[in-house]
């Protein structure tokens, strides 16, 4: 959508930093028009009335207006603050992974409603749900979708025949499930269980209101997120950085609790 000189839409804060001496500056993925970087002025000023209202992960009505370089909020209506995800660290840290992805995959200014519809969604699930670790897995599978990068779980990727609820093995550089017969030492892939593919196939398929029932041992959780940061990380050529600080909080959280020294392993999940 063309932006006109003055513009109204609906916006969450993904990204902001200091600008100038009062100002911030903000990333916003809104609703209308994609990803856009604009300009607070004052919102630093305890007088000003944007000031508690440009916090990450928010979601709130912006009134901008054009700017030569970078627009300029111009008003704020506060629609969701997500005080929960403010109020606890490991929560945030779910916000900041699922920002830092969808941050990596979308282009400025590209009009995409169905992924401003799901990080919406997903904030929310963090703010409420018991189970953050499910939250970003579908978050995950539902955003590799949306832009083009969708695994295959159903079919090999390398004969193109149907493939069995089995152990199996998944490649990120050919775009999913290789049954073990058609694997060789020439395609990078690492081994999945049969009760991981299960469940990937299920996240795939099915909409939250289903997943959000599933009760999942901590080993399989762990080993869906190795899975899901191993196929990430290759598609971005670079790591996470918040899923390392996840990893990092993790590690210390249990040395405090068992009392005993950081190990470089990654724990269980949070």
């Amino acid at each position: 959508m063309k932006r006109e000189r003055s513009y109204r839409t609906e916006a969450i804060i993904i990204r902001r930093s200091d600008f100038g001496e009062a100002d911030r500056l903000l990333t916003l993925l809104t609703r209308d028009y994609g990803k856009l970087r604009a300009i607070a002025k004052g919102a630093r000023k305890p007088q000003s009335r944007k000031t508690g209202h440009v916090e990450l992960f928010m979601r709130s009505q912006f009134m901008l207006a054009k700017g030569r370089n970078l627009d300029i909020v111009t008003q704020v209506e506060l629609i969701e603050p997500h005080r929960v995800l403010s109020a606890d660290l490991v929560r945030a840290t779910y916000a900041a992974y699922v920002v830092e992805l969808l941050d990596s995959f979308t282009p400025e200014e590209e009009r995409q409603v169905a992924i401003y519809e799901l990080l919406r969604d997903t904030l929310g699930r963090l703010d409420t749900s018991d189970n953050v670790r499910l939250v970003a897995r579908y978050f995950e599978l539902r955003l590799l979708s949306l832009v083009g990068y969708q695994p295959q779980l159903f079919y090999c990727v390398v004969s193109g025949e149907p493939i069995e609820q089995a152990d199996q093995y998944i490649s990120p550089e050919e775009g999913g499930l290789i049954a073990a017969a058609h694997l060789s030492p020439a395609i990078r892939a690492r081994q999945v269980s049969a009760g991981a593919v299960k469940v990937l196939r299920f996240l795939q398929t099915r909409a939250w209101d289903t997943v959000a029932h599933l009760q999942l041992r901590d080993d399989l959780h762990r080993e869906l997120e190795m899975v899901m940061h191993y196929y990430i990380q290759y598609l971005l050529e670079k790591g996470v950085k918040s899923a390392e600080f996840l990893y990092r909080l993790r590690r210390e959280t249990i040395s405090l609790t068992q009392n005993q020294p950081l190990s470089n392993d990654s724990p269980n999940m949070l």
